[in-house]
């Protein structure tokens, strides 16, 4: 009994190492998430009084994030001996990212995985950003609707041909649209999610904020 016990928390202690810490560049491909940035800004921007929500920004999808991820799981704080961002870099990803603080928190988090230096990682989600063709309708919206959320993805597989229904997931959060998550390769080629990301939102009303 006590060598099973012993046995349960070495894989528990295991398990627990694998959430955050792992070796830079070990993963199998990455998540770009995009997020509709009046949606952010209705959840919790505004909250926060978040530079992205002024009246004077012109944010659609914005990048959230570019994360290295596992078939099942994802790293994260990974140890590198990459230096982090100047705060010139971070300010440089504000058209695409929104803040800088979220630039700085990306590559804290999922940047530190990559094995790439800060600049280079940054170059490389711009790149994936510029490979997806973000759909001009919803910018066209004058007032706030309710969609299903399969109407959103149908728009980005219109718009980007060489996606496919397993390399694109919708996610929502509280009623509102919240991400279109995609799934590439190191080359930046689309390919299938894991079962642990494509998880499809359901909702058929889901909330969807216009331009502010």
């Amino acid at each position: 009994m006590r060598r099973i016990y012993l046995a349960l928390l070495l894989s528990l202690s295991a398990l627990c190492a694998r959430a955050e810490g792992e070796r830079a560049g070990d993963f199998d491909y990455y998540v770009m998430a995009l997020s509709w940035s009046a949606n952010w800004c209705a959840l919790e921007g505004d909250a926060r009084r978040s530079p992205q929500c002024d009246a004077s920004e012109d944010h659609g999808w914005i990048l959230h994030g570019l994360w290295p991820q596992f078939h099942r799981g994802y790293p994260s704080f990974c140890q590198t001996a990459q230096r982090p961002p100047s705060r010139g870099m971070t300010a440089q990803m504000e058209d695409i990212m929104g803040t800088p603080g979220l630039a700085w928190h990306q590559w804290k988090k999922h940047g530190t995985c990559t094995n790439l230096s800060a600049e280079d990682y940054y170059a490389l989600s711009r790149r994936a950003y510029g490979t997806i063709i973000r759909p001009a309708i919803f910018r066209k919206l004058d007032r706030a609707v309710k969609l299903p959320a399969s109407v959103v993805e149908e728009a980005f597989l219109k718009e980007n041909p060489k996606l496919t229904p397993d390399s694109i997931t919708i996610t929502c959060r509280k009623g509102y649209i919240q991400e279109a998550r995609i799934c590439l390769s190191n080359e930046l080629e689309p390919v299938p999610c894991g079962r642990d990301v494509i998880k499809d939102c359901t909702l058929k009303d889901a909330l969807f904020e216009p331009l502010r």
